[in-house]
């Protein structure tokens, strides 16, 4: 039999297991967080991760833009968010010469002169300018409803109120809008970045993977924009997890949940296993499920749902440089380059082959990836010794490397490939090797670290290292849905047990947006 009861007993402690713990305790809640690491925030942690480094990387994710202020403001969190000046840079050469595209977010001359300046007239400056314009307004309307109960399309395309818009976002593969839109080929690649992150697919997918998860990447709290947690990640959490405390939740870190029994109607049972490997069973009017539904479905001893196991599709890497490097681009300032979103290989083409490549099995030939600097933001995570230094972080984010290419049995040798050949890419950018400006770490080793899916998948528990947990879906519902958790997006076959995680409708990034709603359908729902 259980030991103890709760109203709610919400399984991993991610940041949105602690959003809808503090809401849920600030609402009078028994609640209870099971935690399977040492410590809570899942992907949203900070780290010391190189041996007498004092540097706290932001270990997996790392921008926000998802988090509603809403949740910010009624929770009281303690959290600053910083506007990145740059938006973003991308090298490029033309006419045998380098240069690059910058996009500075506070000067609109400024980048009008830069586009000028890379494609030889103002036409592709004109076409960013209208096609951003008309996201803006979509990401005006769509946003506040995320954190509301589900509307359907035809709803949702109502309070959109612009078709083109509708049609080139919701219904037609991305690609046809960026094509008809766009010509010069680098322009493209850096629009199409946003409906590849995270999400391995192409830009006339049928299935419209891309649009979904561009939507969430362009529609952040009205304006898309992406901001430094100052701090870093682990900011976030504790933030998050000090909120929840405060109102009255419990914390147990160290515990993996085994199993969750319910027949649906009565209280649901939680089994879990201390880090003594000692078991315990709680009961839980409500269980909230802070992870994804594929590990739902394990936990209850059913059967996955239809269609692929999830699949993730990203290289990450961290590091610490003794300085920034140099660029080709001699007129570009490394401080502006790398305080934005820094794009390699991710030309519109260049896209596209990468993705054939790896789809087909084999390690892309010019790996596309994303890199910025946390610290030329946010120096504050950095310890006073290593400021002193002038010590500076990066974060690599490589685009279309799925899970496959590292084999079944772990491939290392594959991960040393896809290290190199991602490095490799930057390399051809920069007027020094990346490699002569690392830091070395106590040990005199260089202060750099890859994490490929198969080992997000063991380290925090995502499966097959999918950031998302599974495909993103549209925040709509095709009709009107039955029963208060469906409304809310977080509903599962059984009343008792809600999604309150990334699998979730609405889920996706670091935003809390599935932890708020769950939270919301509960406290909706009867009280059993």
């Amino acid at each position: 039999m259980p030991n103890s009861r709760y109203d709610a007993v919400i399984v991993g402690g991610g940041h949105n297991g602690l959003v809808a713990a503090a809401y849920l305790a600030r609402a009078g809640r028994r609640v209870l967080v099971l935690e399977r690491l040492p410590r809570v925030g899942g992907a949203a942690v900070s780290a010391r991760v190189f041996p007498g480094v004092d540097a706290r990387l932001s270990r997996y994710s790392y921008l926000v833009s998802l988090l509603p202020r809403k949740v910010v403001r009624e929770l009281g969190l303690r959290l600053e968010l910083r506007r990145r000046r740059i938006a973003s840079y991308t090298p490029a050469v033309r006419d045998g010469k380098p240069t690059g595209l910058l996009v500075d977010a506070a000067d609109p001359a400024r980048t009008r002169d830069s586009f000028r300046a890379l494609t030889g007239s103002d036409r592709e400056w004109q076409a960013w300018q209208r096609f951003y314009g008309m996201t803006a307004e979509v990401a005006r309307q769509v946003f506040p409803t995320l954190t509301e109960p589900l509307p359907t399309r035809a709803e949702l395309r109502r309070r959109v109120g612009d078709d083109t818009a509708w049609t080139a976002l919701f219904e037609r593969p991305l690609g046809e809008e960026v094509e008809r839109r766009f010509t010069d080929d680098l322009v493209r690649g850096v629009v199409l970045t946003d409906a590849l992150i995270g999400t391995f697919t192409h830009a006339h997918d049928p299935e419209l993977r891309q649009n979904r998860c561009f939507l969430y990447h362009v529609v952040g709290n009205g304006t898309g924009d992406w901001d430094v947690p100052v701090g870093g990640m682990g900011a976030v959490t504790d933030a998050l997890a000090e909120a929840a405390l405060a109102a009255g939740a419990e914390i147990r870190t160290g515990c993996e949940v085994t199993a969750i029994a319910t027949d649906g109607h009565g209280d649901a049972e939680v089994s879990y296993r201390h880090g003594d490997e000692s078991e315990a069973t709680v009961a839980g009017r409500r269980v909230l499920v802070n992870a994804a539904p594929a590990t739902l479905a394990r936990l209850l001893g059913e059967e996955p749902g239809p269609g692929p196991a999830p699949e993730g599709s990203q290289l990450k890497v961290n590091m610490v440089l003794r300085r920034l490097p140099r660029l080709r681009d001699a007129a570009a300032d490394p401080r502006e380059a790398f305080a934005g979103t820094f794009h390699i290989a991710e030309g519109y083409r260049q896209l596209e082959t990468a993705y054939a490549e790896a789809a087909a099995g084999r390690l892309p030939s010019a790996p596309p990836s994303e890199i910025y600097c946390h610290t030329l933001t946010d120096p504050s995570i950095l310890g006073p010794e290593a400021a002193r230094q002038g010590l500076h972080t990066l974060t690599l984010f490589g685009l279309h490397m799925p899970a496959r290419l590292f084999g079944v049995p772990y491939d290392r040798a594959a991960e040393e490939r896809a290290l190199a050949a991602s490095l490799a890419q930057l390399d051809a950018v920069l007027a020094e090797p990346v490699a002569d400006c690392l830091a070395v770490d106590a040990d005199g080793r260089p202060c750099i670290e890859a994490r490929t899916p198969p080992q997000l998948e063991r380290e925090i528990g995502l499966p097959g290292g999918h950031i998302f947990h599974r495909d993103l879906a549209f925040p709509f519902t095709e009709e009107e849905p039955a029963g208060v958790a469906a409304r809310w997006g977080v509903a599962t076959a059984h009343p008792n047990v809600l999604l309150c995680g990334a699998g979730a409708v609405r889920g996706g990034g670091v935003s809390g947006i599935p932890g708020h709603n769950a939270a919301q359908a509960v406290l909706a729902g009867p009280d059993r």
